[in-house]
């Protein structure tokens, strides 16, 4: 069975306590030792010397193997003690005093961090009056995020009033919420009922919020890996068209695209995919004459009359 990233994390570290006991392990006795394949060990084996007692590069662990035996040649090196540089502690002591400050922290969380930084400050010493000269805010949602949390952790669901930017309009929602995630902002991932579909939600754009009686129950769901983006389009999503001149070229570094092809002006003409098509009249309006929609045709129109209507506006302004 193939393990995930959690399960062999927690191998490997126990495998440089297997192998610092072993000097010169065979292969197939370790992989019998640890219930997993010959190549899923050779697969560890090229990821720990990567790893070490420093993220500055140096103190990392010197292990090979010629395919039968394993040798660890640097034990003794990376057995010290360890000692956090004054950096190090003053961005520990720093992240972790704005992090107690949270909305939506669990008490014994919250708790359990202020005993490991008062731990932090009496090792750190001098660093630690250092760091007490710095502080991060982050970005509040007020009690949004105690109650997403909340609701999370005792699986009900949530009524929401949410302001769409796309469609310029707040709409209300019952959502199933699936997990917290930050990415620049943070957000809920949740089973929309209006929608009958997965969607995430910005928690600063949520207008107003109530935890309801009703459990939460969203279908079963793979959570998305979300290294590649926040935002990733199904292949089922219609496919829009839209060429940019040279001053409209950040479309293609803002939207996720299938594929963005040079134009002779400089431009692009990039084709993408989203669930929702009517989103991009805004960005129509924005691009002005850097870019205009391709296709299909009837969104293309659906841009042009929200140009009009926004030129007549002004018109009647003046």
């Amino acid at each position: 069975m193939a393990s995930n990233a959690i399960d062999q994390t927690r191998r490997m570290l126990s495998l440089v306590t297997y192998l610092r006991e072993r000097p010169g392990a065979h292969v197939s006795d370790v992989a019998r030792a640890f219930g997993i394949t010959e190549d899923e060990l050779i697969s560890d084996l090229d990821v720990l010397p990567l790893c070490g007692t420093s993220f500055r590069g140096g103190d990392l662990l010197d292990i090979d193997t010629d395919g039968d035996r394993i040798w660890w040649h640097n034990p003794d090196d990376v057995a010290e003690p360890l000692r956090i540089a004054a950096d190090e502690a003053t961005a520990l002591l720093v992240a972790a005093r704005a992090v107690a400050t949270l909305p939506g922290l669990r008490e014994s969380d919250r708790l359990a961090l202020l005993r490991a930084t008062a731990k932090l400050e009496t090792a750190a010493g001098e660093a630690a009056s250092a760091s007490a000269r710095l502080s991060v805010t982050f970005e509040s949602e007020g009690g949004v995020f105690a109650d997403v949390d909340r609701a999370i952790s005792e699986r009900r669901r949530l009524w929401i009033r949410y302001y769409s930017p796309a469609r310029d309009e707040v709409t209300e929602r019952e959502i199933d919420p699936i997990r917290l995630v930050s990415v620049g902002h943070t957000y809920v991932e949740a089973w929309c009922r209006r929608s009958e579909a997965r969607r995430t939600f910005r928690l600063d754009r949520v207008a107003e919020i109530r935890i309801l009686d009703e459990a939460s129950a969203p279908p079963e769901v793979e959570l998305r890996d979300l290294s590649e983006g926040l935002v990733q389009p199904a292949a089922e999503d219609p496919e829009v068209v839209i060429e940019v001149g040279p001053g409209g070229r950040w479309v293609a570094e803002y939207y996720p695209h299938d594929s963005a092809e040079e134009l002779v002006d400089g431009g692009l003409r990039i084709t993408l995919r989203t669930p929702d098509p009517s989103s991009l009249r805004r960005l129509a309006l924005r691009l002005g004459r850097d870019g205009h929609i391709v296709a299909p045709a009837q969104l293309a129109e659906s841009a042009r009359d929200a140009a009009r209507e926004a030129l007549a506006a002004y018109d009647g302004a003046a």
